[in-house]
């Protein structure tokens, strides 16, 4: 007997593994429900609270969406694998979006949009004077002393320029990245084989042949690390402080998460899931120079320096082949444009897109087959600005 699970998704409940959870089909569902798959931790709204949403005929409205193929908004969603989507114009939501297995209620995974979130935190606490990006990882973490990390500041990290040796392949099940995988419990245990934990796993890659402070190198490790950092700063558990500084003071009406490995690290540089709205009131917040609801809940002065620092010739030294004028600061993207577009990315198609010159944020969420897909991920960006001028 087909069950009422296969009819909508095509597969059975039982189909889903921790082998292949972030393959396709199978995204589609455990995108939704990573909580079934990995370990997680509550980040609790105030309450959580059922929204509805917002049916708009600009979706189907003809325009140019920089695909040729995709003549409207909706074309290009369906094309791009979006699971879940929401456009604001200056603090109003004018279009949403949600594919036939989501919905306005239900958490996706964010991916690499943790490390921004992550990042806010670390800027909230270094105001309250718990933590400073200039000092020494080892002065909040001593057992960093003799890895890749002994030598370097949080700036560092934040910025994505420390000196590391390891390859971010999100395929590879070998070697670093693949004991990396397992340490975060994302991937099945090898046979016979002890799993690490993640600050076991962190504390022991090795720095690369350069010094710290050179090119940008974008390596996820740096961001589970810097959750570490502010856990350990703080004697608080990420997912409390991302509730009681974050999520609460900024008006989240859904509950997010966070996954965690066997000793309750919280996976900093991906593990987060949230509502698509709820993202976008981060986005919201960050146009507004860390404003919501009438209360400031990130520093200005770290908004400010978020989208105004950076170092374009770090990235350039880096041989990014996205966005040729951008900058790295504090684990989001600057575009380097006139606009002053900023963003936030996770593989598999996640995005959260803020154009202040417009007043414009965009979230989407997505299974996109390919981790990476960088002819995607140009069009994904061309979207946004055709989005911003409408």
């Amino acid at each position: 007997m087909t069950t009422e699970f296969e009819k909508r998704y095509g597969f059975a409940r039982a189909d889903v593994t921790l082998a292949n959870w972030r393959n396709t089909p199978y995204s589609r569902w455990s995108f939704h429900n990573v909580e079934e798959i990995v370990p997680t931790a509550r980040i609790a709204c105030s309450v959580e609270t059922p929204e509805t949403e917002v049916v708009s005929d600009l979706l189907d409205q003809p325009m140019d969406t920089g695909l040729a193929s995709a003549t409207t908004p909706r074309a290009f969603l369906e094309y791009a694998h979006t699971d879940g989507f929401v456009l604001m114009k200056a603090g109003k939501i004018v279009a949403e979006y949600y594919a036939a297995h989501s919905g306005i209620e239900k958490s996706h995974i964010i991916f690499s949009i943790s490390k921004s979130m992550t990042a806010l935190i670390f800027g909230i606490l270094e105001a309250d004077g718990v933590l400073d990006a200039d000092k020494p990882v080892v002065h909040y973490l001593p057992e960093a002393a003799g890895s890749a990390y002994g030598d370097c500041t949080c700036r560092d990290v934040l910025d994505m320029r420390v000196s590391l040796r390891f390859e971010e392949s999100y395929l590879n099940l070998d070697g670093d990245y693949g004991r990396y995988r397992r340490a975060m419990l994302w991937n099945p245990p090898l046979p016979g084989q002890p799993v690490d934990t993640m600050l076991g796993l962190l504390t022991s890659l090795k720095k690369g042949d350069g010094p710290h402070g050179g090119p940008f190198h974008y390596q996820s490790p740096n961001s589970d690390l810097l959750g570490i950092i502010i856990e350990r700063a703080s004697g608080r558990r990420i997912a409390d402080l991302m509730s009681e500084r974050l999520w609460k003071p900024m008006g989240a009406l859904g509950h997010a998460s966070i996954t965690v490995d066997g000793v309750g690290t919280a996976r900093t540089a991906g593990g987060m899931s949230m509502r698509a709205r709820d993202l976008a009131r981060v986005g919201e917040m960050l146009r507004l120079n860390g404003v919501a609801n009438g209360n400031q809940v990130v520093p200005t002065a770290w908004v400010a320096d978020m989208q105004t620092a950076g170092s374009h010739q770090a990235w350039v030294d880096g041989d990014e082949t996205f966005l040729p004028e951008g900058r790295y600061r504090s684990q989001w993207y600057q575009s380097g444009l006139e606009d002053g577009a900023f963003c936030a990315i996770g593989i598999h198609g996640q995005w959260l897109y803020v154009d202040p010159s417009t007043e414009t944020v965009v979230v989407k969420l997505s299974s996109q087959p390919n981790p990476l897909d960088d002819e995607l991920k140009q069009d994904n960006f061309a979207f946004f600005r055709a989005l911003c001028r409408v």
